[in-house]
């Protein structure tokens, strides 16, 4: 049980700083989204849709950090692996929104074939289209935080924002 429990612990201290990051830049894009739509009437589920966003997207990274390919320029300046990650990461939150349309469609359209038909036609491409670019500035944003933290060693990045440190004196 102890081990199990361990496993866990673990898995949610990887996920937790990706978690973070994207609940905040969801929340910021829903409200935004919301703020833009008011005019129209139309209030969308944005707290709930920017969780479950997060969530995925934290997950994308987490798998795409298991892949042995993840580092692939450790030798190189930081642009290399950011671009590198930003494009994994990116594909994989690619397919997982991808997949989360097209999952629920399978019982109702009678089969895989068929779901992904009525993807295609079903979705409203700009929007799915916007909130992908979206997703990927912001992926952006934490491959670089996520680059640099790596490359100070583990806990400076959080030392120098939220812990002591000495400041420069004029």
């Amino acid at each position: 049980m102890n081990k199990v429990f361990g496993f866990i612990a673990k898995e949610f201290r990887e996920i937790l700083p990706a978690l973070i990051y994207f609940m905040i830049a969801f929340h910021v894009l829903a409200i935004t989204q919301a703020l833009l739509l008011q005019r129209y009437g139309i209030e969308p589920a944005a707290s709930v849709a920017a969780t479950i966003m997060a969530l995925i997207v934290a997950k994308a990274i987490l798998v795409a950090d298991a892949l042995p390919l993840i580092d692939r320029f450790p030798d190189r300046p930081l642009i290399w692996n950011v671009v590198w990650k930003t494009l994994i990461y990116g594909l994989i939150a690619f397919a997982f929104r991808y997949l989360e349309e097209w999952i629920p469609r399978i019982g109702d359209a009678g089969g895989m074939a068929a779901a992904n038909e009525a993807l295609i036609s079903e979705v409203v491409w700009p929007h799915f289209w916007a909130i992908q670019i979206l997703l990927l500035v912001t992926i952006v944003g934490y491959a670089c935080a996520a680059e640099l933290s790596r490359e100070l060693g583990p806990g400076t990045l959080s030392r120098l924002f939220f812990g002591r440190h000495r400041t420069a004196g004029f």
